[in-house]
């Protein structure tokens, strides 16, 4: 199996239950890997057969900076959503992180993965 990954994604959102998370904008950090087959986009060197890291980073920066969920969980499942239909995506592990929520944790958050991961 193939990885495409992204390392340390950083998206200020709206997120959180409680009053004051909801007038303020933390940052959130997103590490992503993603099941693709590269073995056709080495042989042509051809971008537009890639799982392209960049196009899915920008529609989740997007996506994050506009939305206001209160449980980082809703948020990791909407964003794995959007990387399997969207961009076609078999399996994806994503572990989204909320730093300095905790006092004495670097960061507290959530690791999923959703579809069916290739051997």
């Amino acid at each position: 199996m193939d990885t495409v990954f992204i390392e340390d994604l950083r998206i200020d959102a709206v997120i959180g239950i409680y009053d004051w998370e909801r007038r303020v904008r933390q940052t959130l950090s997103f590490d992503i890997e993603m099941a693709f087959d590269n073995t056709v986009p080495a042989a042509t060197d051809d971008i537009a057969l890639t799982l392209n890291y960049k196009d899915v980073s920008k529609r989740l920066i997007d996506y994050v900076g506009a939305s206001s969920f209160g449980l980082v969980e809703t948020l990791a499942e909407r964003c794995a959503a959007i990387i399997r239909e969207e961009f076609g995506v078999r399996w994806v592990r994503l572990k989204l992180s909320k730093p300095g929520a905790v006092r004495g944790a670097k960061a507290v958050g959530v690791c999923i993965e959703r579809g069916v991961r290739p051997q």
